[in-house]
């Protein structure tokens, strides 16, 4: 044989893919003639089930692997539960033995639903992990409001809801929104939905306190005060999200916006407020915020124009 065969297996991967010049073609053909070893080889090596059979291989170690430590998740999150059990166990017992029944049983039972939201759930879930452990954690907090509102004989259970509900939108809305199963249903608007769920929330949760202090003009003063705020928020988000413009031309629309916004919501909430007043209170009150919006006004226009010149310039 004319060529070792150390050299013709170095070169059959590019025979078999025909990337070798004419002469060594004939050189790796004529060795093949000739080569019992290297001809088994070749054949091997154009048989592409080998490469199948590595990548079922691969998948099966791969999936028994996941298998193991989901059993082992489930084995610690079912050793965590049973040790939140106890609490709950101790605490049936001595209700039903001092004969008090079960009044503090199932508030202990609703606390100990927090820690389990927190450690169990992600433990025993396999997939969503993160969806299931705060809406799990959200019920659980509410749950134990209502039993602690129930045996209190209390009536504030809805304002205190209400504000659990909206600090959780607060904190973690953007991070839900972001993860499985709640991104797949919400496209590109998952902006549109978080803020959707912050103004929902917090009109809910203020409502429920009007209804709960009951204070006459509590409504229009709240609505005169809130609307602005919230008016200005959406403003700011939907020139940042949506508008096709460079960072200084958002910088000067948001500054008019917010300016005028304030502005109006200023007067409208010293109305409210000194509506019993005579005019030139009311007058004297008003004058600093037409200043102020007229300032704001000419700094945005002057960031708006800054950033439309420096636009231009890139462009050209």
């Amino acid at each position: 044989m004319k060529y070792e065969c150390d050299v013709i297996e170095d070169l059959l991967p590019l025979y078999q893919d025909g990337a070798c010049t004419n002469a060594t073609k004939r050189a790796v053909e004529e060795h093949l003639a000739e080569c019992p070893k290297c001809t088994e080889l070749f054949s091997k090596l154009k048989d592409m089930s080998i490469d199948e059979v590595i990548l079922k291989e691969k998948e099966n170690v791969i999936g028994s692997q996941s298998k193991y430590f989901k059993r082992k998740s489930a084995l610690a999150g079912s050793i965590v539960g049973g040790i939140f059990a106890l609490p709950i166990l101790i605490c049936l017992i001595v209700n039903l033995v001092t004969g008090h029944g079960l009044t503090w049983f199932f508030i202990v039972l609703a606390a100990m639903m927090i820690p389990t939201s927190l450690f169990v759930v992600p433990l025993v879930a396999s997939k969503n992990r993160m969806f299931l452990t705060m809406t799990s954690l959200t019920g659980s907090i509410i749950l134990l409001l209502a039993v602690c509102s129930i045996y209190s004989g209390g009536n504030w259970f809805f304002v205190a809801a209400t504000a659990v509900l909206f600090g959780l939108t607060v904190c973690f809305a953007p991070f839900i929104a972001c993860r499985r199963p709640v991104k797949q249903y919400l496209g590109n608007r998952k902006g549109l939905t978080v803020m959707a769920a912050y103004t929902v929330t917090y009109f809910l949760m203020m409502i429920c306190i009007g209804w709960y202090v009951k204070i006459p003009g509590y409504f229009s003063l709240m609505f005169t005060i809130s609307i602005p705020l919230v008016l200005m928020t959406w403003i700011m988000f939907l020139i940042i999200r949506y508008l096709p413009a460079n960072g200084l031309v958002k910088a000067g629309v948001c500054i008019m916006a917010l300016s005028a916004v304030s502005y109006f919501g200023t007067e409208a909430i010293l109305y409210l407020m000194l509506k019993s007043a005579d005019a030139t209170s009311v007058q004297v009150y008003g004058e600093p915020s037409i200043l102020t919006m007229i300032v704001g006004i000419g700094i945005g226009v002057i960031f708006t124009g800054i950033g439309l010149l420096t636009g231009k310039s890139k462009m050209e």
